[in-house]
Parts: structure tokens; C-alpha cells; sequence
């Protein structure tokens, strides 16, 4: 008798947990629906409340079916606290549900002024539930007003017009979900039914393919912007010069280091030769694809000007009148200086530009002459310094991002350390000082948040 017992004990189990496992499985799944969800929410770029209201909707449903399994009846002791908490589980679950389908637009104006109202409902059972215990009224106000919801979020999705595919994927999922949910409401009132947990695996199946299917277009774009970018960097690396030509008097070394793909900095040599040169270097405001196409603008500027080579202040005002009115907003700011070995001097102008540096016999000094931004102003006008250029001097031209980059105590790198810089690799040539400089600064940069460029000339003519 004890052993049949144990038999018939052990069948009812097993019994009972064939009964449970589908809901089991799906409890599971839909609690790690909401788990993944949520991770996406909040370590993504940007926090999704879509997201995160689906993963409380997911998580709740998928535990709620947990605790309403026969299997759980039979694990868990028996007691008011026990049918308390499957109750309130039961009651729970469509709040999250509410705030779901009104972040996603799916409520309507006539469901979202439901929103708040079926919300303090439930909240209250959910309260109710653990005070008074689990009571057939309050199962009877939960089915009428999840019901109620229901047939909101129907009207809707029936009256609304399919404006895209995803919609109407979604719609399928949801009038599933929503025909299964009213179902077992419904019939709740008079017997217990489980179809309602098939129509919300539907419901997650059509958001999974949307989801799925957005991420490869998104995918898709990406690899397209890519390219283009790609193109337009190589496009941009075509704007710049080739490496100055061998000359009798000057060494010209140039490094460029785009923050991104392409860049809003620019360098050019209007004047290459044996007695004369002329470096320009130039910084378009912001970053990116619309700085990097005022470059390109820039360019054209410059070689607009080529007459006036010899006459920095000329050449800057050239520039000024081809760009205002074309840079939509953006500005330029400029540095240019000519070089006549057989005058023995230089000509410089800028237009808003840190000063060029100059290292003469072991010191480095400043020449600065500056005027208005470029594409600014109609108005601007630019003046020019003269100086006697020495055998041995070194020249430095370079972008505000050289001295700019931040480490990360928000230390600037700054004027005294370029300076230092310079001045304490003197014997070393152009291009490993300009090799130095552009390295020094990005080991001191934190992270690059500008683009870095510099010009190194040394003039050796005696």
C-alpha cells in the first residue's frame, strides 16, 4: 500500500510537471527577453525606454508564468502569502504593458487617456493583493479592466493605417497577442484558459523580426556611409599637396591627423622652389564630412590666389572674398607665410590663427599678425609683418588642435610645452621634429578631439 503510494505520488509529479513544462520554457524565454532588453536599454548608446518597458513587460510575464504553474504549487509551500504574490503577479504585469504600447504610439489619444487611470487600478489590486489577500472580486476587476485596455489597444490597431512593413508586422503580432489576451479574460470569468502566453511569443516573434530586419538595413546604411566616407577621405587626401620638392634653400616637413575619417584642417604650398615658398595652413570650425567639405572649398580659395603668393595679406583677402557667403555659417581660420631666400626675408599674415612659431639661434619667439576669420566678414582686411629670414631658422605652422589636446586631468598641452618642444630637439631635422611634435601631442591627448596638423620648414641657405 505505502509502495503504490509512492508510486501514484511520483506519477501526479511527473504529471504535473509535463503540465508545466511548456509554460516553463516560455517563462524562461520571455524572462530573458526582458533581461537582454533591459542590458540594451541601458549600456546602449543612448537609453531606450521602448526597450526598457518591454524588458519589465517580458520579465514580469515570463515570471508570472513561472509562478502559476502547478509545478510551483507543489515546490513552493502552501500559504496566503504564496497565492498572495501569484495574484499580484497577475496584476502587475499589465502596467508595464501599458506604458509599452503608449512609448511606442500604439495607445491611441483614446487609450492614452485610459493610461493612467487602468494604471492606479492595477497598482491598487497589485496593494490589495498582499493586504486582503488574494480575493475573486479583485480577479474580476483585473479581467474587466485589462479587457477594457485590451479592446483599446484593438480599436486602435485595427483603425490605424499601416504606414510600413514593420507596422504591419507588428500589428499581426499584437492583434494575436491582443485576441488571446481578451480570450482568456474573458473566459477567465468562467474557466481558466492558457492561450494567452502563445500570443505574446507571437507578439515577441514580430518584434524580434523587425528588429532583426532594421539592424541588417541599418547594417547595410552603415557599410554604405562607410564607403562614401572612405571615398571621401581618399578624395580629401587628393586636396592635400604632394610633399614639398627638393629645394636649395628650404626643408618643408607637413603631418596631418584627422580626428575623423576626414577632416576640417588643411595645409597647402602656393610657391615651391629654390628661393621661394609658400606654406599655408588652415582650420575649418567643426568636424567631420561638413568641415572636410569647406576644406575642399578652402582649396579652390587658395589656388584662386596663386598672383598673390608673394603678398600674404593679398592672398588672405583673396581667400576671405571667394569664402564669405559659401561656408554656410562656418568659418576659417588661417595662417600664411611667404619665404624669399634671395630677399632674405619673410611676409606673414592670419586670419584668427595661433601665431607661427619661430626658432632662431636656441629661442623660439611668436610672429603674429592676425585679422578676421575667413568667410566671416565681406568687410575683413588682413595686414602682413616682415622679417629677416636667418640661415638655421626653424619654422613651425600647425592648427589649435596641437595645442589644445587635453590629457586627462583637462591639462591643455599648450604654448610652453610646444615651445619647450622645439626648442630642446633643435638638432633634429624637419621631419623628425614634425614626427616628434604630432606624436608627443597624441600620447598626451586622452583622446584625440581634434584634427592635428603642422607644418616644420627649415631655411639653410647662407
Amino acid at each position: 500500500m505505502d509502495a503504490k503510494a509512492v508510486v501514484l505520488t511520483a506519477d501526479e509529479v511527473l504529471h504535473v510537471f509535463h503540465q508545466s513544462e511548456i509554460f516553463l520554457l516560455l517563462g524562461a524565454a520571455f524572462a530573458t527577453v526582458g533581461v537582454v532588453s533591459a542590458a540594451i536599454s541601458f549600456f546602449g548608446r543612448k537609453f531606450d525606454p521602448l526597450l526598457f518597458w518591454l524588458a519589465i513587460f517580458a520579465f514580469l510575464y515570463g515570471n508570472r508564468l513561472w509562478l502559476q504553474t502547478p509545478l510551483m504549487g507543489l515546490i513552493v509551500p502552501d500559504g496566503v502569502f504564496f497565492h498572495s504574490l501569484r495574484a499580484s503577479a497577475n496584476y502587475l504585469v499589465p502596467i508595464p504593458a501599458f506604458f509599452y504600447f503608449d512609448t511606442a504610439g500604439y495607445l491611441g489619444r483614446f487609450g492614452r487617456m485610459l493610461l493612467y487611470p487602468l494604471t492606479a487600478i492595477m497598482a491598487s489590486l497589485v496593494i490589495c493583493a498582499f493586504v486582503f489577500g488574494p480575493l475573486h472580486i479583485f480577479d474580476i476587476v483585473n479581467n474587466f479592466t485589462v479587457v477594457l485596455g485590451l479592446l483599446a489597444l484593438a480599436f486602435f490597431f485595427i483603425r490605424a493605417r499601416a504606414v510600413d512593413k514593420d507596422f504591419r508586422v507588428i500589428r499581426v503580432g499584437l492583434l494575436a497577442f491582443v485576441s488571446l489576451a481578451l480570450w482568456d479574460n474573458l473566459a477567465g470569468l468562467y474557466r481558466a484558459t492558457k492561450l494567452e502566453p502563445f500570443g505574446f511569443l507571437i507578439f515577441l516573434a514580430t518584434l524580434g523580426y523587425v528588429a532583426a530586419r532594421r539592424n541588417l538595413d541599418r547594417d547595410a546604411q552603415l557599410a554604405a556611409v562607410q564607403k562614401e566616407l572612405e571615398v571621401a577621405q581618399e578624395i580629401q587626401r587628393s586636396i592635400l599637396p604632394v610633399p614639398f620638392p627638393e629645394s636649395r634653400s628650404f626643408r618643408v616637413a607637413a603631418r596631418y591627423a584627422p580626428m575623423r575619417t576626414v577632416a576640417g584642417d588643411f595645409y597647402d604650398f602656393p610657391l615651391t622652389g629654390d628661393d621661394e615658398a609658400g606654406l599655408l595652413v588652415a582650420d575649418v570650425s567643426g568636424h567631420g564630412v561638413p568641415a572636410a567639405l569647406i576644406a575642399s572649398m578652402v582649396k579652390l580659395a587658395a589656388a584662386s590666389q596663386r598672383n598673390n603668393a608673394a603678398d600674404p595679406a593679398a592672398f588672405l583677402a583673396g581667400m576671405n572674398s571667394v569664402l564669405c557667403g559659401n561656408t554656410q555659417s562656418q568659418f576659417v581660420t588661417a595662417a600664411y607665410v611667404h619665404l624669399n631666400a634671395a630677399a632674405a626675408e619673410m611676409r606673414y599674415a592670419a586670419a584668427a590663427h595661433p601665431p607661427m612659431l619661430l626658432l632662431r639661434n636656441g629661442e623660439v619667439h611668436e610672429v603674429a599678425e592676425n585679422g578676421l576669420m575667413l568667410g566671416a566678414f565681406h568687410t575683413a582686411t588682413y595686414e602682413m609683418v616682415v622679417h629677416a629670414l636667418r640661415p638655421g631658422d626653424r619654422l613651425l605652422l600647425y592648427t589649435d588642435g596641437i595645442m589644445e589636446a587635453a590629457n586627462d586631468k583637462a591639462e591643455e598641452f599648450g604654448r610652453e610645452r610646444l615651445c619647450a618642444l622645439l626648442r630642446n630637439a633643435a638638432t633634429l631635422s624637419h621631419d623628425a621634429i614634425a614626427d616628434l611634435i604630432l606624436t608627443t601631442v597624441q600620447r598626451w591627448s586622452a583622446a584625440q578631439e581634434d584634427d592635428l596638423t603642422l607644418l616644420v620648414c627649415d631655411y639653410q641657405r647662407g
